[in-house]
């Protein structure tokens, strides 16, 4: 299901300043959306800390509604006039997932307390935003999408309701690609793809003040997880949506076979999935990470685990490939899917880039052939971190990432005024 499948929707906002009753939200038309979980994240993750938060809905052009947050101040409060900051997470999370840590070590809360004004994603299928205009998540049009539709229709409805309240650019905080969780793992990729390939294709950059891409996956040509090589080469995802699955639910029977299946493939050690899939994390408190397992995966789309496949497969960046060139002709006009060009991305777009050596996602060579594609980016506009002992979740819940990553986003973000 495209984007072109739907008529346009202007956007849509509800606003709800956590305290009162769940919110619904009016269409055009006069329908009104099913609410989302009454206990929402500025309830379960924000406010509880002493923040303020507010909770909004956007709708996409293609029909989801989306559910966000804003933490307009930080604890301290004080001052207006902010510059807002974004926050994306990946995929089979949502919003929460920053916020495992204590609040003096979770990103959203140190930009707020650092005066900036936050805004928290929850991705389409995530339990905050299981919602459509017309469609119901028990419809498998629901689930018919990749992160190609992220990048198209998500990543710009978010910024056009953060510009349209604020008035100001946005800066863009994402953690590789896609997030891909099983019982017992954690895959993290899209927060930094679904930028790039927006950026690649014009998209954001009018409303976009900066970048900071950590653990970014423009490439998956070098990644050294063995479940994640034998999930693209074994063509188990294709598998999935052959047998009628168009919903990745980790914890619902068929994935759970799925993921039986897959633990049984010769040499995969499924006790140890965090490290296996990520690599070694050298900085996570095991009852954080603990915490963080019991409370994910959560659903994405069996279409979306395929074009992660064909990444691994095929290399590069590429739009989703139907695998039948009459397919792929009605789509794109052209027999092949289209290549995303990150050497399209602006030169005078300010980017942070940090990744770490140890990454078994996002692989050091292949972070390279993604900084190849922007050496063309104007001087003093591109700013690189590597941290030697850091692997994938290590940017996202390392003890240590305040002191160690999170004030070099700051520091980026606050040079760029």
């Amino acid at each position: 299901m495209s984007g072109s499948g739907f008529p346009s929707l202007a956007l849509v906002v509800a606003l709800q300043v956590v305290h009162g009753s769940s919110r619904s939200l009016t269409l055009g038309g006069g329908a009104v959306a099913p609410p989302a979980s009454a206990a929402g994240l500025c309830a379960s993750g924000i406010t509880i800390h002493g923040y303020q938060c507010q909770e909004f809905d956007v709708v996409t052009k293609d029909g989801y509604i989306l559910s966000m947050q804003r933490i307009p101040e930080g604890r301290a409060g004080g001052g207006s006039n902010k510059q807002p900051v974004f926050i994306q997470h990946g995929v089979l999370v949502d919003g929460s997932a920053w916020l495992v840590n204590s609040p003096e070590q979770n990103l959203p809360l140190i930009l707020a307390d650092n005066g900036f004004d936050v805004w928290i994603a929850n991705g389409r299928g995530t339990q905050f935003s299981r919602r459509h205009t017309s469609l119901s998540p028990a419809n498998p049009e629901f689930w018919d999408w990749s992160w190609d539709e992220l990048a198209a229709f998500d990543l710009p409805a978010v910024f056009d309701l953060i510009h349209g309240k604020t008035g100001k650019k946005v800066h863009y905080v994402g953690h590789s690609l896609v997030r891909n969780c099983f019982r017992y793992t954690s895959r993290n990729w899209a927060g930094t793809t679904t930028a790039l390939a927006s950026l690649s294709e014009g998209k954001l950059v009018d409303k976009l003040q900066s970048v900071a891409l950590l653990s970014p996956v423009a490439h998956l040509t070098h990644i050294t997880t063995a479940l994640g090589v034998v999930l693209a080469r074994s063509f188990l995802a294709e598998v999935g949506t052959l047998i009628g699955l168009a919903e990745f639910n980790p914890v619902s029977k068929p994935v759970a076979d799925f993921r039986k299946a897959l633990c049984a493939r010769p040499g995969l050690h499924c006790y140890d999935f965090l490290t296996a899939l990520t690599g070694p994390n050298c900085c996570l408190n095991v009852s954080t990470a603990d915490l963080f397992l019991k409370n994910y995966p959560q659903s994405t789309s069996m279409k979306n685990l395929v074009h992660l496949s064909q990444m691994v497969r095929d290399g590069g960046l590429a739009k989703y490939n139907y695998e039948i060139a009459s397919s792929n002709m009605m789509h794109y006009g052209d027999a092949r899917p289209p290549v995303y060009n990150l050497s399209n991305i602006p030169h005078d777009v300010p980017m942070f880039l940090s990744y770490g050596g140890l990454d078994a996602l996002a692989d050091p060579k292949d972070v390279q052939l993604l900084l190849d594609s922007l050496k063309l980016h104007d001087v003093g506009k591109l700013t690189v971190q590597f941290v030697k002992d850091y692997a994938h979740m290590d940017f996202l819940m390392g003890v240590n990432a305040k002191d160690i990553v999170y004030t070099q986003v700051l520091s980026f973000f606050k040079n760029q005024h």
